[in-house]
């Protein structure tokens, strides 16, 4: 809407959504007619030195502004400061169909002047925390709503039915004009007469006049018409419009004839509003004030969409991007995307189903009354006809298309703290790509490049940023020498590389000071030792020293035989598999020597008189130290270990399913010649059910293969469960249902195959299958034990 000045110059304001294709496409064409001397948009004036790197053709929308106060000192947890400082930080984001990037775009081409006019960051971010955004959310965003800031949604509490829809309105003003249409969904009418707009009058002087007499008729309303804000809401809008009256009167000042002003449609009466400026100075009189930089960052779909938390977010940003950069034929174009999108997931779909899924699309906006085929008719058509109504390839084109993944890069000349600037020089040198979409990396820890690799990630996983999470199990899926990662960039990553700068100016040197710094503040054993681990993950060996010290402290004093057990497992991984990335582990041998020793002295006086979840927890321990033993495969060790065993299994008292789990070890172990004698005693009928049901579980817990290859084990269990009274049945078949429901569908069928043969002899094994090729066979076993990196015996 356009406000004459007199003589201080002519005004254009324009109010638009944030994020909307149609707006943006308006405000471009608006701008080209009006032909500005100065552009002012919504947004931090702190970004003005850095807002020319927009027009930089390393600059990819979608990216955003972000503001955050420098110097803070993170957590040794990476939570909160030990001073009790909250982050500070904020994200502007902006896609390619957002107006105010077409609005920079058009000035940096213009050569025009351009500023945002927004309340300063540094105010902002100064003001009292306001209620938390959602946890997958890295800071609350600033940008207001288009629609009057819209507030959150209804309370659970909230009345249903008519009284609830007219609450709603009241908090979505927006809302009114859509009821006024007969629309009961206020972004389906945006979308209507404006998004979907190609072309015809301005639309900015009738969401001028709609939004004045909205803003009048809240204004009579108790709470201006709404309801759960935030305390200090109101008076923040205030303060913000105030600025932007303030910014508007300087750029006319500066003797500009011509100055657009795009900003959010809600705040448009504000600015046309004649307000003194005396009085605006009085409402940005005395705000607190924060040291705050700024930057750009790139930035995702997928958090442009409201589902993210993002408070001016959309619910299809893909579609979006697709509307704004496919104007002609956007059904058709759109449908024939997700055609070739199913197909590759080998569904399939032909031209026939396009063309049927275009034509039912547009039925369906015909019969609903709406200019173009909306995203709800394509997807109807969609899930009807390309689909076949499954939903599962409904929800791959949600992800895939809907939304979307797509991820934007900055210029290699915008601002950055020295420890982003390291991470950029390693991910170049280590050629990894950035992308928004999962993508899976193996490495082969045997090549220089993949071992260098493992360790920038292990590095900056020390630093809160998870940019690649390995598989589980630390990633070790396919061999000692090799490692699974998943790989996915996430805006936030920037402000963890921002805080974790702190640290240090390099990804080694802040992972080494926060290695240091977590061993220091570790509160238990296990905390120690999955430090260790992390550090020779990460090969820091500035840190491992510190650690070492610290680890081996609290292992001399640490008696809880349960601490001891949980430390172990970790600290033979990490000198397991640090001998395999070449880092030294003198230091750490020397500590797992001694953990073995105490673990083995001190288990057989913790296992007395437990009752059943304590022998479930430390059932978990004993085969945690038997798995970290064995991959240690140090002879001495393991040899004290099953005497230790040994020891325990006898004693009076001691739990049934730890007697059962110590049997099935000693048994795999080849150290215990009397099984079926002890499962016989085990089972009998003098024992009771319920602890004879506890021993099959412990001595099955490894696996049931043992039960197919031993008819006589097979044959006791059978005999003990045929055997039981009915209530007594009743009581262990949880126990049982648990234990055989554990093992692959493959094996209790085979289990339940030799139990209806147990009567039947086995057939004599034939002469050719027990003859081998001694020589051969040893080829083999040396391939395998390269594979499992262990020596072959001379």
């Amino acid at each position: 809407m356009t406000v004459d000045r007199g003589e201080s110059g002519r005004v254009e304001v324009y109010g638009i959504r944030h994020h909307g294709p149609g707006s943006a496409r308006a405000v471009r064409r608006a701008l080209e007619d009006f032909k500005p001397g100065a552009v002012l948009i919504e947004g931090p004036p702190e970004a003005d030195p850095i807002v020319e790197l927009a027009g930089d053709p390393g600059m990819v929308p979608p990216v955003a502004l972000l503001a955050y106060a420098p110097g803070q000192t993170p957590a040794p947890s990476g939570e909160t400061a030990p001073g009790g400082t909250e982050r500070q930080a904020a994200f502007w984001p902006f896609a390619e169909f957002s107006p105010e990037w077409q609005a920079i775009r058009y000035a940096l081409d213009a050569g025009v002047p351009v500023r945002f006019c927004d309340l300063p960051a540094a105010h902002q971010l100064a003001r009292s925390p306001e209620p938390e955004p959602p946890a997958d959310q890295a800071v609350p965003d600033e940008r207001p709503e288009e629609s009057g800031e819209q507030a959150a949604g209804a309370d659970e509490g909230e009345p249903a039915g008519e009284e609830a829809a007219e609450r709603e309105i009241r908090m979505d003003p927006l809302g009114w004009l859509a009821k006024a249409a007969g629309y009961d969904d206020a972004e389906r009418w945006w979308d209507d007469v404006v998004e979907h707009r190609h072309g015809g009058p301005s639309p900015f002087p009738a969401i001028a006049e709609a939004m004045t007499e909205l803003r009048e008729q809240l204004a009579a309303l108790p709470g201006r018409g709404f309801t759960g804000l935030p305390a200090g809401y109101l008076e923040r809008e205030e303060q913000r419009e105030a600025h932007m009256r303030r910014t508007l009167r300087r750029a006319l000042k500066e003797g500009h004839e011509r100055v657009a002003v795009v900003c959010g449609a809600w705040h448009v009466p504000a600015l046309l509003e004649k307000v003194p400026a005396t009085r605006d100075d009085q409402t940005l009189r005395g705000l607190p004030k924060a040291k705050v930089a700024m930057t750009w960052v790139p930035w995702t779909h997928g958090r442009l969409a409201n589902r993210s938390g993002y408070g001016a977010g959309v619910r299809s940003p893909g579609w979006y991007h697709h509307l704004f950069t496919a104007p002609d034929r956007p059904v058709e174009r759109w449908l024939t995307e997700a055609a070739r999108v199913l197909r590759d997931e080998d569904l399939h779909v032909s031209s026939a189903h396009v063309i049927e899924g275009v034509r039912l699309a547009d039925a369906l906006a015909a019969l609903r009354g709406r200019p173009l085929a909306g995203l709800d008719e394509i997807n109807e058509a969609t899930r009807a006809v390309l689909c076949e109504g499954a939903e599962l390839p409904v929800e791959l084109i949600q992800r895939r298309m809907v939304v979307g993944e797509r991820l934007g890069a900055v210029p290699d000349r915008t601002p950055m703290v020295p420890l982003q600037r390291d991470l950029e020089a390693e991910r170049g040198r280590l050629r990894l790509k950035k992308s928004a979409l999962d993508k899976e990396q193996d490495l082969d820890l045997r090549r220089p490049i993949d071992l260098d690799r493992s360790r920038l990630l292990h590095r900056l996983r020390l630093l809160n940023v998870d940019w690649g999470v390995p598989e589980e199990g630390g990633g070790r899926s396919k061999g000692t020498f090799r490692e699974t990662w998943t790989l996915m960039w996430r805006p936030e990553f920037d402000v963890e590389l921002i805080e974790a700068s702190a640290w240090g100016t390099t990804v080694l040197g802040a992972a080494t000071a926060r290695a240091e710094a977590m061993a220091a503040h570790a509160g238990a054993l296990p905390e120690l030792t999955s430090v260790a681990e992390r550090c020779l993950l990460a090969d820091l060996g500035g840190a491992l020293p510190a650690v070492m010290r610290a680890l081996a402290d609290r292992a001399a004093v640490d008696a809880d035989v349960a601490h001891l057990m949980s430390a172990l497992p970790a600290l033979v991984r990490a000198l397991r598999y640090g001998d395999v990335r070449g880092t030294s582990t003198g230091p750490l041998r020397t500590v797992v020597d001694g953990l073995v020793v105490r673990v083995c002295v001190g288990l057989p006086p913790a296992v007395g008189a437990l009752d059943d979840d304590a022998a479930r927890e430390m059932l978990a321990h004993i085969d945690a130290v038997h798995g970290a033993l064995a991959l240690l495969n140090d002879a001495d060790h393991l040899e004290r270990w099953r005497r230790t065993l040994h020891g325990v299994i006898d004693r009076s008292g001691l739990h049934g399913l730890l007697e059962g789990r110590l049997t099935r070890l000693l048994l795999d172990a080849g150290g215990l010649p009397d099984v079926a004698d002890r499962m016989a005693r085990s089972v009998s009928v003098g024992a009771a059910p319920e602890r004879a049901a506890a021993w099959v579980e412990g001595f099955l817990s490894g696996g049931g293969l043992i039960l197919v290859h031993d008819d006589d084990l097979l044959r006791l269990v059978d005999s003990w469960i045929a055997g039981l009274p009915g209530d007594s049945f009743t009581d262990v078949l949880p126990l049982l249902r648990r234990t055989f429901g554990g093992y692959a569908s493959a094996e209790r069928r085979t289990i339940g195959e030799r139990v209806r043969h147990l009567d039947t002899p086995r057939a004599p094994a034939r002469q050719d299958d027990q003859d081998h090729d001694p020589e051969r066979a040893s080829r083999a076993a040396a391939t395998v034990l390269q594979i499992l990196g262990w020596k072959a015996p001379a």
